[in-house]
């Protein structure tokens, strides 16, 4: 498959994540897209879908060999945890945690922020979702 066409498809990917689509991401798929190829700002469609809590796409992105732990948007954006557990999308915690997600792994390249901080933010906590990342070994960050 040509450069052109396959960058083509991981954008038609990262916004069929980032609305939920499965039928179309599953077509892409199909087509010869990759789920761990980002678009052209960085965003990976594994991230879109986490930050959006799309369960059914995060689910099968994870099914076509998405890396959970991929960190997303050159930097600036993070991992699909952290995203997840961000917005308390407890759903999709616990499908990027049982395909292996790090509950312990930091953004930014490890100096960041790591997805119990997200869950256990002042301005928006979400206990739910914190309860599960501590079930799945995640650390506070004084310990």
């Amino acid at each position: 498959m040509n450069r052109r066409r396959q960058k083509k498809l991981t954008r038609k990917l990262v916004t069929a994540a980032l609305l939920g689509d499965a039928p179309a991401a599953t077509a892409l798929l199909r087509a010869g897209a990759q789920p761990n190829t980002p678009n052209a700002e960085g965003t990976t469609p594994l991230f879109a879908a986490s930050v959006h809590g799309d369960a059914a796409v995060a689910r099968l992105l994870l099914a076509a060999g998405a890396a959970p732990d991929a960190e997303s948007g050159h930097g600036t954006e993070g991992t699909p945890l952290c995203a997840a557990a961000a917005w308390g999308h407890l759903d999709v915690v616990r499908i990027l945690l049982a395909h292996g997600a790090d509950p312990n792994l930091r953004e930014d390249g490890g100096t960041g922020h790591a997805p119990l901080d997200w869950a256990t933010k002042d301005f928006q906590p979400h206990p739910e979702t914190a309860a599960a990342l501590i079930a799945a070994g995640a650390r506070p960050r004084n310990v």
